[in-house]
């Protein structure tokens, strides 16, 4: 990655506040009083109500600046342009399409057939859900398409075999941060290497040790909430067990190919596209789903050319007329469609929260902080490991995408590692454990509110699924068990210094270019 790409504009103009540089924290503070009030106090889970309060943040922020406001305009721009957050959208509009292809592919009767048919019950659904959500991340590297995928498919799965729903929120999104964290093509695994000049094979392979001690703690974790939790089925699970249809789990080829692709090395783009396409010519050749259930045209029946395409032998499998007397309005549908368009209020908040940032590294505001941390704080090795930590953990809390989180912290992580001569791959282990597993807790999140995007179109696809089954993102925080297993064994592992080394002890012979 090029120092642009790692967010580097040290030569823009630096933005000053009223207030001095902490008066730069205002439009992400406001935003996150916002989300607490809205998501936690009212219980608003509307991802177009968080876009709002960020707007007004913004613009009360602005209210701040001193001297001429184009500069914070620029500022706004500058971060809504950072490759760092596009790259998280393009992986949710991908993941967002093959999720929903492979849905209307009867995916989830699959799931519900083998869960019956191997005896799975409620009690131990979220668990597997846990290991199988873990799986799937660490091969395609990344956390938030896995949270995608796995509210969409196995989320509904698990809820109408009685788990409860907050606990399978919380084990889907456990898998990704295991996934986040520990695969070699995770966007934060590469960024933590690069950031402390580690090379990025020492990296996973120095990771293990902590990753694996949380996700043992996060299993038996999930056997015993799932037990603890579990209700009993759905009212209608009988019917739909019994017309549940084994054909479904075909789409096990079309994950496989996905995790193979992104394995080999091929980026996440192209990986998720040959998915795709698997996943559409199995639901076409063996008549799991109609053409018009991937992708529709519903055109005005007063378009002489609409008739035409819609009584045409192979275009008609995807033009319909709609009458113009129909409760139906003219409009593009199918899987193809629903899984894009689902994360576009997501992907604005997601913009804006980025902009957000980039105010806040022009305003002098992470650096106000970070001196505060590096003088003040960080006295000692130990000491210096638990900041990294807290320091982590302050910027997860302000930023929504993780991997541009820890951009933003990096360099603070690097200055303090080398001042206590810690070796760059523990410094990039503290760095991307505590920012893949707070990504995932916040309930302004990225992880967090990607999944809960896609959860709230199941009602629509779902007869039995109702709005109350819904998890609001402010109650599946103390549930997301690997995340605060990850953290917990790092702040262990500054306390008591386990796996810590020194830059004797071990040195990179080269950084992988990326």
């Amino acid at each position: 990655m090029s120092r642009a790409e790692l967010g580097d504009d040290s030569e823009a103009p630096p933005l000053r506040f009223r207030g001095g540089p902490l008066a730069s924290t205002v439009p992400i503070a406001f935003f996150i009083v916002w989300a607490i009030v809205q998501s936690g106090l009212f219980g608003i889970g509307d991802t177009t109500g968080l876009v709002a309060g960020m707007l007004l943040g913004l613009i009360v922020g602005m209210l701040f600046v001193k001297g001429d406001w184009k500069n914070y305009a620029n500022a706004l721009f500058a971060g809504m342009t950072q490759k760092v957050a596009v790259t998280a959208i393009v992986a949710w509009l991908w993941a967002g399409m093959f999720a929903e292809t492979i849905q209307v592919g009867q995916f989830v009767s699959g799931l519900v057939w083998a869960a019956d048919t191997l005896n799975v019950g409620a009690a131990l659904f979220p668990a597997l859900t846990f290991l199988l959500a873990a799986v799937l991340a660490t091969g395609i590297g990344t956390g938030y398409g896995t949270a995608i995928a796995f509210t969409g498919l196995v989320f509904p799965a698990g809820v109408l075999l009685g788990a409860d729903p907050v606990l399978m929120f919380g084990a889907i999104l456990s898998g990704a941060v295991f996934g986040d964290n520990l695969a070699p093509v995770s966007d934060t695994t590469i960024v933590s290497a690069v950031t402390q000049n580690a090379d990025i094979g020492g990296v996973v392979a120095s990771r293990f040790k902590y990753a694996l001690v949380a996700a043992v703690f996060a299993f038996a974790a999930y056997l015993v909430a799932g037990n603890a939790m579990a209700g009993d089925p759905l009212s209608v699970g009988a019917t739909v067990i019994e017309d549940a249809t084994a054909l479904g789990l075909v789409h096990l080829l079309s994950i496989a190919i996905v995790i193979v692709t992104a394995v080999s090395g091929r980026h996440i783009v192209e990986a998720v596209s040959w998915g795709l396409i698997v996943a559409v010519v199995l639901n076409l050749a063996l008549g799991l789903a109609p053409a018009s259930a991937m992708l529709v045209f519903n055109a005005p029946a007063s378009s002489g050319i609409a008739t035409a395409a819609a009584d045409a032998p192979v275009i008609g499998a995807i033009v319909e007329t709609v009458p113009a007397s129909a409760d139906a309005d003219p409009s593009v549908g199918g899987s193809i469609y629903a899984g894009a368009s689902g994360f576009f209020p997501l992907i604005v908040l997601v913009l804006l929260i980025v902009a957000g940032a980039k105010v806040l590294q022009r305003g002098g505001g992470f650096e106000a902080i970070q001196d505060v941390l590096l003088n003040r704080v960080a006295t000692t090795v130990r000491r210096s490991e638990l900041t990294m930590v807290l320091g982590t953990a302050l910027v997860n809390a302000m930023i929504t995408i993780n991997t541009a989180a820890e951009i933003a912290i990096a360099p603070y992580v690097s200055t303090l590692g080398r001042r206590f001569n810690i070796n760059g791959y523990r410094r990039a282990n503290i760095l991307d454990a505590n920012t893949s597993a707070l990504g995932y807790i916040f309930p302004w999140g990225g992880g967090v509110l990607a999944g809960y995007s896609v959860m709230l179109g199941l009602p629509d696809q779902y007869e039995w699924f109702t709005q109350a089954m819904l998890v609001n993102p402010a109650a599946v925080w103390p549930y997301v068990f690997h995340g605060w297993f990850l953290v917990g064994v790092f702040v262990l592992a500054a306390i008591t210094g386990y796996g810590r080394e020194y830059v004797p002890d071990r040195v990179s012979e080269e950084v992988s270019r990326v």
